[in-house]
């Protein structure tokens, strides 16, 4: 019969016998003989296999962890994040009054329960005055949940949306506006920044992309944060009333940020 050397098995079958052996490498050992389907099998050297596992799950280990940060990679990439935002979080996020100590725990809670969140899609508004840090949280959100679990996120600006968008328009694009539309639809959180920033009345290019990105999400349940310098009662005109509706759906959560600008301090 020929012989095959074969890993240890934790249950060996009747007529196992035990016989001397010698590893070039760690000397005698008690060797495993045992015959299956007329084939005579032996045990190799368990130091040596215990090696060999271990070698194994280390590199199926390393494998996971390429792919986790290939995946994460993936995920920062798509999420356009800008560099400035990039290493915000709602650790460094420097809290001095109540009304930041207030907004920060709303973000805290949000990202906390945010598999709960999902299941209703509901929406986040930051809004009040500009240089209160209300950036600096949006990203934060959105870089905890792409750091810390397994959800993705994205961060755009509606200029950078709507530039975007016109590009498609080229004969020459090499994405479809039906592409960019979903990318900003199909991701777990959408931040949205800076609605409302132009002092001009929306176009109607500009109120139906809003409607259409809302609205999709509305319909997959999918939340939005949205961040304006604006006051609540000014965002319908920034973005019209059926997507300001879209996002009242489910109870949308308003965080007022009333305090003075807070540029040029850190954590801002």
């Amino acid at each position: 019969m020929r012989s095959e050397p074969i890993q240890s098995t934790p249950e060996l079958p009747p007529g196992t016998r035990i016989q001397p052996a010698d590893c070039e490498t760690h000397g005698p050992y008690e060797q495993k003989v045992f015959a299956v389907l007329g084939r005579e099998l032996k045990s190799n050297c368990p130091e040596c296999s215990r090696i060999a596992r271990e070698k194994s799950e280390a590199a199926e280990l390393a494998n996971k962890a390429m792919e986790l940060r290939m995946s994460l990679a993936r995920k920062l990439g798509d999420a356009l994040i800008p560099k400035r935002f990039t290493t915000r979080t709602l650790g460094n996020y420097q809290a001095e009054n109540e009304g930041q100590r207030q907004a920060l725990r709303f973000c805290q809670h949000y990202v906390r329960i945010f598999d709960e969140i999902l299941k209703t899609g509901r929406c986040m508004v930051l809004i009040g005055k500009p240089g209160t840090g209300k950036t600096h949280l949006g990203a934060a959100m959105c870089n905890e949940l792409l750091h810390n679990t397994s959800r993705t996120a994205v961060y755009r600006t509606v200029g950078a949306i709507f530039q975007a968008i016109r590009s498609t328009y080229d004969k020459h694009s090499e994405r479809s506006e039906a592409e960019i539309l979903s990318s900003l639809i199909d991701p777990d959180l959408l931040v949205l920044d800076e609605v409302g920033v132009s002092k001009e009345q929306p176009s109607d290019f500009e109120l139906t992309t809003l409607f259409a990105i809302i609205n999709g999400r509305y319909e997959q349940e999918r939340p939005t944060v949205v961040i304006s310098n604006l006051d609540a009662h000014q965002l319908p005109g920034a973005m019209g009333e059926r997507c300001v509706d879209r996002l009242r759906e489910g109870g949308m959560i308003v965080v007022p940020f009333e305090w003075e600008s807070q540029r040029g301090k850190e954590g801002f």
